[in-house]
Parts: C-alpha cells; sequence; structure tokens
C-alpha cells in the first residue's frame, strides 16, 4: 500500500501489538513440523524462514506481526482473515513489509485501507511486533 497522497484525509483505523516467545515457537515447530508451518506461513515465508541461523525466531516474528496486523484490522485471526491472508516480507531496505491476500485484501478495499505501517523487532527470547492501519476517509466523515 501507498502512502497517502497530499490533500487526501486518512485517519487511522486500528493499532495492534503483539509479542511471541522464541521458544514457544522452537517447541511447536519441533512438535507440529510441516504441517504448522504450511498452515501458518506461505511458501515464500517459510522459504526466508528457513534460511536462517535460528528460523523459529524469524517464525516468531512473523507470528508476531500478522497477530498485530489481524489485532489493528479489529478482527484477529479466525473466520474473517487467515493466517495465510497476512504474509510478511523483508522488503529492500531491510524492513519488514506485509501483503494482503485473498480476505485480508477483501477487507482492506472494504474499509479504504491506505496502508499498513508495521514494525518488528528480535532480541534472544521475544519477537515485537506492531501494526498501525490507515485508512482513507469518506468524505461525509
Amino acid at each position: 500500500m501507498n502512502r497517502a497522497s497530499q490533500g487526501s484525509r486518512q485517519a487511522i483505523l486500528g493499532v495492534g501489538v503483539d509479542m511471541v516467545e522464541n521458544d514457544r515457537m522452537r517447541s511447536a515447530i519441533q512438535r507440529w513440523g510441516a504441517a504448522l508451518l504450511s498452515r501458518l506461513f506461505t511458501p515464500a515465508e517459510i522459504s526466508y524462514c528457513e534460511k536462517q541461523a535460528a528460523p523459529w525466531r524469524h517464525y516468531a516474528g512473523r507470528f508476531a506481526l500478522k497477530e498485530a496486523v489481524a489485532k489493528a484490522f479489529g478482527t484477529g485471526i479466525g473466520a474473517n482473515i487467515r493466517w495465510k491472508d497476512i504474509e510478511v516480507f523483508r522488503k529492500p531496505s531491510g524492513a519488514p513489509g506485509i501483503r494482503l491476500h485473498a480476505n485480508a485484501s477483501a477487507h482492506a478495499r472494504r474499509h479504504r485501507i491506505r496502508e499498513v505501517l508495521v514494525s518488528l523487532a528480535h532480541t534472544h527470547h521475544y519477537a515485537l511486533a506492531q501494526a498501525v492501519i490507515i485508512r482513507d476517509m469518506a468524505e461525509d466523515e
């Protein structure tokens, strides 16, 4: 999604934050393996994470960011928005970005979403993510 153009009116639709323990993600991956990963992550996300020295930390970050975006939408993950409807990628700058697919993309169009701003931080023990959703306002708002 692109930055808002000058003169248009925007509003924050929602803010979401999530934190994931890296060791919980590692344990879940050890227990459920490929079945868990294919349920939660797109093939591109899996490919990226598996190339990292500690893949579980990167999976934890992507999981946290998906949760934060779903919370910012006000829906959470469930019937309206599924895990793979929100894809996390790395921009050329190294910053995280998201792509919306399927239900999340449709939800964004319905609510005139202009941009989803995201931030992701990792420590040895935790992944922390934040999302801010900005929407275009209707003329009568």
